[in-house]
């Protein structure tokens, strides 16, 4: 990976804590996904996506860094290498790290891995519904490519990309 200069104060901070999950990490990922997307289930009216996923499955066929502050798993970013892009599969954070930067910090943390790579482009999807998601990533330069029906079940899903330069 080429020695790129940090783009979020925390990167470098944060880069001590995080390790690739294993199987055995399967459980933590699940637990702590469900833990930082339980605030928005009333506003989804129902589960989040990353809540009911097959995170045995995730584990093993996706990368997914995890990481870790005073010895606990804290977040977590899943992303799954594409034909010409990295998908930015699940970020989450521990209700406990909510709000202090650490999913920002991860966002970098997959810039660096999809250079590393060799792709220009990241790509994720969020709920229409969760418009503060939304805005969030526009501010770190993700745009809009467009919005369409999951399925009556999960709604509405904004697909959004970012070139890197």
């Amino acid at each position: 990976m080429r020695n790129q200069p940090s783009q979020h104060p925390l990167t470098d901070a944060i880069r001590t804590g995080l390790r690739r999950a294993t199987p055995a990490d399967a459980t933590a990922v699940r637990d702590l996904t469900r833990a930082a997307y339980a605030q928005w289930v009333p506003v989804l009216g129902r589960e989040a996506k990353p809540m009911t996923a097959d995170y045995d499955a995730a584990v093993r066929d996706h990368v997914v860094d995890m990481l870790y502050l005073d010895g606990e798993p804290a977040a977590l970013i899943e992303m799954c290498p594409e034909a010409d892009h990295l998908l930015i599969v699940n970020i989450a954070v521990s209700p406990t790290w909510q709000g202090r930067g650490y999913g920002r910090a991860l966002l970098v943390h997959a810039e660096e891995l999809a250079r590393s790579f060799g792709f220009g482009e990241l790509r994720l999807y969020t709920s229409a519904r969760l418009t503060g998601n939304v805005k969030l990533y526009e501010r770190v330069g993700y745009e809009v490519d467009r919005e369409e029906e999951a399925s009556p079940h999960f709604g509405v899903f904004v697909y959004m990309s970012k070139r890197l330069r």
